[in-house]
């Protein structure tokens, strides 16, 4: 027999754990459970162990607004997942989770007004819930396997081929040549924290990124840390501080690119010693794609000292010896490592349907990138792609379904979906993320597999955290293309 609930939660990494706790804050009435695939929580920071692996962006916004972070902005994985850990435990949501459970399918009863979920477990066995309401907490790419360009020859390899995704327990790159493939925050994590004991670190890119080196340590929370002042009260301050500072820089960058690009390279510059190659000039505006930050300057001592290098170059083939270039060089190496991004999935490659027939999400439009056109109560958190930490919008949108569960409670209401208006039979509808203000590989690869927007601001994922904070908040259920079936219908329909 199912279990039921009133929210089923998918996940138990931060957006699901930050999800999890804003219904027990806010809708206590609430029966929930969270499903999660792992044997534990962390999500992100159960499956990426790969040597260094750590947060590109600062504990302050990247963890929760309800939850004090007191260590280094720029935290590896195993303090988050300890972060985590200490939410489940302060919260009481130990019960609530329950691990090692696949969701593999779910079925919308429009009879029932509920979900009926299906989950595999590790044992083998075959757990179904029925579920009121349906909140996606899964994030959007495939944990368990990374993106690999199909390359020419790599078969032919002699060496070891690892992805970040998929990092042997204890494997020991000690004294091989590493060729590291990529230029993003994966690539300049995994750089230093090799460059240690490797004989060398090549790293390969297409082409290269922006970053910002600074040291690990957020000056004003230093000092703050020192006086008598609740650690409350401190991450609230510096939180505020480095969302104003973030939203000013980014503001900057995007109105005047050039001179952003000017103040990053000088930057650059100057963790360099002082020289600056075409190997760390982009060709692309600042904030296209996401700056990478180097806490303590490591990456760029590692290039400095000798024991990394960086080629910009493309591959032509795979040889035994290692990858041949367009230009004609072979680097040789002992162990690839790529770190070419990851594989967007969408709702957690779970089967989505309708009355028992398949429900094709990617004809759906997105509402606030939260709900979903013709998908009865339906969530999905998904994080800032651009410039803002991605667990800043779980807590908006956590606040923001709590909100419209206590409505739906309130007056009645068996379920919810959103509309297309009249007024919208004209709207220009576009790819779910704008590739013109943002455009890394993940992205591009994913356009044909996600919802639609439309270029109107309620159906679309906006990019701009400011403003979801102004308006999520204030918006009025009743004056939303948002269209509600009473439990009284419901009970009527299936009488």
């Amino acid at each position: 027999m199912a279990t039921h609930l009133d929210v089923l939660i998918i996940g138990a990494g931060l957006s699901g754990v930050g999800s999890a706790v804003h219904l027990t804050k806010q809708s206590p009435w609430a029966d929930f459970a969270i499903l999660d695939a792992f044997d534990g929580p962390g999500g992100t920071w159960r499956s990426n162990t790969y040597p260094g692996a750590r947060s590109d962006t600062d504990l302050f916004t990247y963890g929760f607004s309800f939850k004090p972070w007191e260590g280094a902005p720029i935290a590896r994985g195993g303090p988050i997942r300890n972060y985590i850990g200490e939410v489940i435990d302060e919260y009481g949501l130990q019960d609530r989770i329950r691990y090692s459970r696949n969701v593999t399918a779910a079925d919308w009863s429009s009879a029932e007004s509920h979900w009926v979920v299906t989950a595999m477990c590790r044992d083998g066995r075959t757990e179904r819930y029925t579920a009121t309401f349906l909140w996606m907490c899964q994030g959007y790419y495939r944990h368990l396997e990374g993106y690999i360009p199909d390359w020419p020859g790599l078969s032919d390899f002699s060496g070891d081929v690892l992805h970040p995704q998929r990092w042997p327990q204890g494997y020991d790159c000690s004294g091989k040549r590493v060729l590291v493939i990529g230029s993003g925050a994966t690539a300049v994590t995994i750089i230093p924290a090799l460059a240690d004991t490797a004989a060398h670190v090549t790293q390969l890119q297409r082409s290269p990124t922006y970053f910002v080196a600074a040291p690990n340590e957020n000056e004003l929370a230093t000092r703050l840390r020192k006086l008598d002042i609740p650690k409350e009260w401190i991450h609230e301050i510096v939180r505020q501080q480095v969302l104003s500072d973030h939203d000013e820089w980014v503001k900057h960058s995007l109105a005047n690119p050039e001179d952003a690009k000017k103040d990053l390279l000088a930057g650059v510059r100057e963790a360099l010693g002082g020289e600056l190659t075409d190997d760390f000039v982009p060709q692309y505006k600042p904030w296209r794609q996401r700056v990478c930050y180097v806490p303590d300057n490591d990456y760029f001592d590692a290039i400095r000292s000798g024991t990394a290098d960086v080629v910009t170059d493309e591959i032509d083939a795979f040889v035994s010896e290692g990858a041949r270039l367009k230009s004609g060089a072979v680097l040789e190496a002992d162990v690839v490592v790529t770190a070419t991004g990851f594989n967007v999935s969408a709702f957690g490659d779970i089967a989505i349907s309708q009355d028992g027939v398949p429900f094709d999400m990617r004809s759906t439009v997105t509402y606030r990138g939260i709900l979903f056109t013709e998908t009865p109560n339906f969530a999905w958190i998904v994080g800032y792609f651009r410039s803002a930490p991605y667990t800043l919008r779980v807590d908006l949108v956590g606040a923001f379904v709590c909100r419209l569960l206590n409505h739906m409670r309130r007056n009645g209401i068996a379920a919810v979906t959103p509309r297309l208006r009249p007024e919208d039979d004209d709207m220009v509808l576009l790819p779910y993320l704008d590739t013109e203000e943002f455009n890394p590989g993940y992205v591009q690869r994913a356009a044909s597999t996600l919802p639609r927007r439309g270029d109107k601001h309620i159906w679309r994922h906006s990019q701009d955290y400011w403003a979801d904070k102004a308006d999520l908040c204030r918006v009025d259920f009743s004056d939303e293309p948002l269209h509600f079936q009473s439990r009284h219908a419901v009970i009527e329909a299936a009488g």
